[in-house]
Order: structure tokens, then sequence, then C-alpha cells
């Protein structure tokens, strides 16, 4: 069985550049031009494990039932009758629209489930613009960018919620498999590990970088349950990355990291850690996917002590948002230390789900603003008032105040490691919103 899931927004928010990233291929056509689409289109796919079909509509206009885009927005209604969720989507970059604020009515008396997008959130003037939709009254708003495929990993997680049943069983009874991939570059591996997971050689593997040339999946069980782990091709630098097939290679690997919800970067020990495996954490990170740390080939390591000084260095110096991150030594080969992975996933996976309730959050908060208070900026005081966290996977704190947009991205980074630190979160990414405030009645301006 498969759900219907429809995308809705006015002309030229990028309803089907976000439909064509759904999807996976280019179906519809896409233009700068508003109107382009007129037809509902339809395809099937998968977003977050979930078996969709998903529809293409055409730009909501307020016109007459006999005008060509009166008989468009018939067909958008139509669909929306058939939906069994919604994707509303809003520009980011242009702000709210009376025409935003008016469909968003619309949708809020209808019977169906809306998820409210920010397309082309790219960079900070996208992710702040996106803040606006909270007016909206359609929930949180998920940043993303279609034309750059960001922001993807929040959107599967939030369909996946919606359609595929949300509620998570307790440990050890849980249904929905885990969803878990193994990164990494080339001969680090990652093969091998999948092999002394699951117990069997599932995977060809040897001295040749490149054996594993697509993402392949398959299903174990461990402890706590069903775990669907990915083996991917090893990403290499982009300019190295030279025949079609590796380019889809590398294609693969990197949706099957989007897909995920917890990611194991396999190190060569011996190699140490370089900036083609920070580029790859880092791009985890930007998906709000929790990582474990798989220091490989350890048993060939002489001196140890300082392995994982040069590791900690680098770490501390180049990733310091995902600060804490775990790390295992092993040695997949002879099955080494390999015991300890797992159980290390399943507990970033209990601190990329944890939600901290809102009277112990702002006790926190407060506590923080006590110890620093925000900076003057441009002369003005910026004053926070409150902080809520609407969402987990990966934790989302939300914070209100005054001018508080204008926040310093060193104060952020305060609060996001006091945060990390408070409640115990390493290896985790925080996501931070601020939504801020011109009231000229409020308290405290100055």
């Amino acid at each position: 069985m498969s759900y219907t899931v429809a995308i809705l927004g006015r002309p030229n928010v990028g309803k089907s550049t976000l439909f064509n990233r759904l999807v996976g291929r280019r179906i519809a056509i896409v233009d700068d031009t508003p109107g382009v689409t007129r037809d509902r289109k339809d395809a099937e796919c998968e977003i977050g494990g979930v078996p969709i079909r998903l529809v293409d509509t055409a730009g909501l206009e307020e016109s007459a039932p006999d005008t060509i885009p009166g008989r468009m927005r018939a067909s958008s209604e139509a669909a929306l009758r058939a939906a069994d969720l919604v994707l509303f989507v809003i520009d980011a970059r242009a702000g709210l629209t009376p025409s935003d604020r008016a469909f968003a009515n619309w949708l809020r008396k209808a019977e169906v489930p809306v998820i409210l997008i920010a397309n082309k959130a790219e960079g900070r003037l996208g992710g702040q613009m996106a803040l606006e939709a909270y007016e909206l009254g359609l929930g949180d708003p998920i940043p993303v960018s279609a034309e750059h495929g960001d922001g993807f990993g929040d959107l599967h997680d939030e369909v996946r919620e919606r359609l595929g049943g949300g509620a998570r069983p307790p440990k050890g009874e849980r249904e929905r498999p885990l969803r878990l991939a193994i990164v990494g570059r080339p001969n680090a591996g990652k093969s091998t590990l999948l092999n002394a997971l699951l117990g069997e050689e599932r995977m060809i593997t040897g001295p040749e970088p490149g054996l594993t040339r697509d993402a392949v999946a398959v299903q174990f069980r461990d402890a706590v349950g069903p775990v669907r782990l990915v083996d991917t091709a090893g990403l290499r630098k982009k300019a190295r990355v030279e025949q079609a097939l590796e380019k889809m290679s590398t294609a693969a690997t990197i949706a099957a990291l989007k897909e995920a919800e917890i990611v194991v970067l396999v190190l060569d020990a011996l190699l140490g850690m370089d900036e083609q495996d920070l580029r790859i954490a880092r791009l985890a990170e930007r998906e709000g996917r929790a990582v474990v740390i798989a220091l490989n080939k350890w048993d060939a390591v002489e001196d140890r002590a300082a392995a994982r000084r040069r590791l900690e260095d680098v770490l501390t110096a180049s990733l310091a948002q995902l600060r804490g991150v775990p790390v295992v030594p092993m040695s997949a080969a002879n099955g080494r230390g390999v015991d300890r992975l797992m159980p290390a996933v399943r507990e970033a996976e209990a601190l990329w789900n944890r939600r901290v309730p809102t009277g112990e959050l702002n006790r926190w908060f407060e506590a923080m603003k006590e110890r620093h208070q925000p900076p003057l900026v441009e002369g003005k005081r910026i004053k926070l008032r409150y902080a809520t966290m609407p969402k987990a996977r990966p934790p989302t704190i939300v914070v209100f105040g005054t001018r508080a947009e204008m926040l310093p991205e060193d104060y952020r980074r305060y609060l996001v490691n006091s945060f990390r630190e408070a409640f115990a979160m390493p290896g985790v990414p925080i996501r931070l919103n601020l939504r801020g405030t011109d009231n000229p009645y409020a308290e405290g301006e100055e």
C-alpha cells in the first residue's frame, strides 16, 4: 500500500524542483517562469522508507473558476481531497506573501495533515526567513533547498513520522528497523565491517579500493531490534570522481547517508582522519544525523596513544559541531572490538531521539543568560525570553526574543555547546533556531 502525498503552494516556489528531488529523477519540467506546471504529475517513490505516490500540482492562485489559473486551482483542490498528506511549499527567500497566508488558512481548515516546507533556504539568510513561516500556524517549518538537496533528511523523517506510524515502540519491541549507514573513504574497511556485524561473508572484500560500487542494504538484528544496514561505496574527493559509474556510486552513497538515522564513519587507523573524512562527517551533521566513528585496523597501530591524540586534536579543531563524537577502536578483519560498535550506535540513537522538557530547558536557559548576557548589537540589547524544544531527531531548540535573529555566531555556539554539555549529548548535531520579534510595546526594549 502506498500513501498519496500532494505538493501544494503558490507559483514559482519550487514545487516541481522538490518533486524531482524526492522522486529521484527529472519528471516535472522546471523553469523560473511561474505557471509552468499546469497539470498534476505523479510518480511512485519512497520517502523515509515509506512507499509514496507523490503528486506535483499547479500553483495555487486566487482566480475565477473559468480561467486557466482557476482550473489549475480546481485541479490542486482535487489533489488535496485525495491526499493523505500535504507538503505546503513557501519561498524562504521571498518571505511570506498574502497568497501564502490565504492558502495556509485554507489548509488549516482541511482535514489533511500538512508539513510546511520553506524552500530556497540556502545559507543563513534563507534559514532566518524560514522562521517567518511559524506565523502560518502549520507547525514547525522544515527549511530545505530543493535545488541543492539540503535539509532533506529532516523532511524524510517528518514524512515517515506522519505516515509511518510515528510512535516508537519500546526498545526490544520496535518493528521499524534502525537505519544505519556505513560510510568512509575507499579501502577503509567498510564492507569488512559489515561482514563482521552479520557474521558472514556477505560483501566482497579485498585490498583493491572501490570493490563496492553501489549502496547495498541488508537486514539484521542486534540486541535491541532490527537494523537496516547500508554499506556504501567509498567517497573520493570530487576531483577524483571522473567515470560515470563512480559518479553514480557517489550519488548513491550520499543518498544512503541522507536516508540514514545514524552514520558510522569508518576510518583507517593507520592513516588517521583527513579532509575527506571531515567532509563526510560534516555532510552527516548538515543532514542532522548522529555520527559514530569506527577506528578500523586498530590492531596494526603501534603507538595507539599517539594515534588517539592525533584523532582527538583533529576532531576538536575541525568538527566542533559534533563535539564528543564516540570513537570505537576495532579490527573488522579479526572481529576485535566490533562488539562495542552497536551499543555505541544505540546510545547515539537514544541521544538523537531525546527531548528535554520545557521547564528543565528554560531553567538551563536562564542560567546561561545569567552567566553570560547576550551582547549589544548595533547599540541595541538583544533580549532573549524563553526557549522550547519542538522536536528531536536531531535535538532542535527554538529561542524566542526581541531581535533574537541578530544574535552573534559566537553566542549561538555558546548556547549550543552549553546545551550539549548540560544535557550530555556528545556527538549529536544540535539545531538552534531563533525567532525575533519587532513588537514596539515589548518590555525591556533599549
